[in-house]
């Protein structure tokens, strides 16, 4: 796992070490930033989705849904959309923020194929 930043003030975490989170161990808050009918195509449970393009629909509350001080992991399909979530929830004060990796793509090739590919 990386926890390096690239001076973005949000980490990586590679798609091989989701699984743990899923699990539940260890605790963190998981977000899904894809739109509904991509959702609707392929998702991971556990997530959830709060769509970029609902952005003025949610964000008001994000304090409400999340704990700032809990690691907080954000998927997309490829990881350009999560990335732009997480540099958004670092500048909400959220202090434990990580993008996946290659987003839901990169997870149905290198962990799960039974997640369909768009």
């Amino acid at each position: 796992m990386t926890n390096s930043s690239f001076g973005l003030g949000f980490g990586q975490l590679r798609v091989q070490d989701l699984p743990r989170y899923l699990s539940g161990d260890p605790k963190a808050q998981l977000i899904d930033v894809r739109e509904p009918e991509e959702v609707a195509i392929a998702w991971i449970p556990g997530f959830e989705v709060l769509p970029l393009s609902e952005f003025a629909q949610w964000s008001t509350q994000i304090h409400q849904k999340f704990e700032p001080e809990i690691e907080t992991l954000v998927l997309c399909h490829h990881g350009v959309r999560s990335a732009q979530m997480c540099n958004w929830l670092v500048s909400q004060g959220f202090t434990q923020v990580k993008n996946i990796s290659g987003g839901i793509a990169a997870y149905a090739l290198v962990v799960d194929s039974s997640i369909p590919q768009y």
